[in-house]
């Protein structure tokens, strides 16, 4: 059975939802058709003149970026040009291009608690809170001898957590009663009989972001031709949304030791420090692309030590005065994440299609 694009946008929808995204981010759907059958995808940290052609080499007409191939507003497709040539070649090989930025920063398993879960941090939380996933609830009533299956399959779709616990449910059983139609082709009864019906009103919550997984999956386990269920929005405070974590080394560590650690797990050519050598830390904040300016929350939020890329000479000098310690590993170190995209796509995709991770290094810099 063939998949196309709008599989695959529900699939990233899913793993990194557009609503983690901030205002105005560049994400979804930049080039292409989401009817394009999918033969297979490429995934990478940035789109270039090299990805296409590894693209078009192994017959990926679906490509998944962490960066967006259109940021700046286009005034021209010049051919001759470099862009031009590039969105040429894209459109001439049909290739379909989908962006997933901010909202793969702050997502669960995105790039930030990849990046987080590399060097160890334990105990993280969200380091730069931009909004919240508000909660909602969910109202399902449901026959009885079917109730268990409705509610695993809600509950494992992402709905009824509180806290560390999961599963949270309340139920109640009541008379259910309907009339089919003519037309109608119901789960118990006859067309034209008034039916009465032994049922269970399940109430749960579950995340905004996470509503339309929750309600497909309800409908999928649910007998009922037509579904009763009502969505109420929750005046509770929801799961905090935003960028970058900030946790626990297992241990103190001298910083130039640590600073070590961090080039070795992101396999860096070469990191820039900003601290004293011989400084313990152990509380530390990082956050993948450039977070320069983010340097006081993490001070703020008792950070010992700031990992973030695209650090410039007075934010290192302003961050030298707080006595908060920086590493710069660069802004490529988000490619890390591409392993884990490649994973989720595959599970998303029941591994249907190939779904291949980029060898191009993007990464403009090296040293000498």
């Amino acid at each position: 059975m063939p998949l196309y694009g709008f599989d695959l946008i529900s699939a990233m929808q899913d793993y990194a939802p557009s609503l983690l995204a901030v205002e105005k981010d560049r994400i979804g759907l930049q080039v292409g058709d989401p009817k394009s059958e999918i033969r297979k995808v490429l995934v990478t940290l940035d789109v270039n003149e090299e990805v296409v052609n590894e693209a078009i080499r192994i017959g990926a007409n679906w490509i998944v970026t962490h960066h967006a191939v259109i940021f700046q507003p286009l005034k021209e497709i010049r051919t001759d040009q470099p862009v031009g040539r590039m969105f040429a070649r894209i459109l001439a090989n049909h290739i379909n291009i989908y962006v997933a930025h901010t909202n793969l920063d702050a997502a669960v398993n995105g790039v930030n608690d990849v990046l987080a879960a590399k060097i160890g941090l334990k105990n993280t939380k969200t380091l730069i809170t931009y909004k919240e996933d508000p909660l909602k609830k969910l109202v399902v009533t449901v026959p009885v001898d079917h109730h268990e299956p409705v509610l695993q399959a809600v509950s494992e779709a992402g709905a009824g957590w509180i806290g560390n616990y999961s599963h949270c449910t309340f139920n109640v059983e009541g008379t259910g009663t309907f009339l089919p139609r003519d037309g109608a082709n119901p789960y118990v009864g006859k067309a034209g009989e008034l039916e009465r019906i032994r049922e269970i009103r399940l109430e749960t919550v579950m995340p905004a972001s996470l509503e339309s997984k929750v309600i497909q999956a309800m409908l999928e386990a649910h007998p009922y031709e037509e579904v009763a269920y009502d969505i109420y929005p929750l005046h509770l405070k929801g799961t905090p949304l935003g960028f970058g974590k900030i946790g626990d080394l297992p241990k103190r560590m001298k910083l130039d030791d640590f600073a070590g650690l961090v080039k070795k797990a992101y396999a860096c050519d070469g990191v820039r420090v900003v601290g004293d050598p011989h400084e313990q830390v152990r509380k530390v904040a990082i956050l993948g692309g450039s977070g320069g300016r983010y340097i006081a929350d993490a001070k703020r939020q008792g950070a010992d030590v700031y990992i973030t890329g695209d650090l410039d000479f007075h934010t290192a000098q302003e961050a030298l005065a707080q006595g908060l310690s920086l590493i710069d590993p660069g802004h490529y170190i988000e490619h890390w994440v591409v392993p884990q995209v490649c994973k989720k796509l595959k599970e998303r995709l029941n591994r249907q299609v190939e779904v291949e991770p980029s060898r191009v290094d993007t990464n403009p810099f090296r040293f000498i």
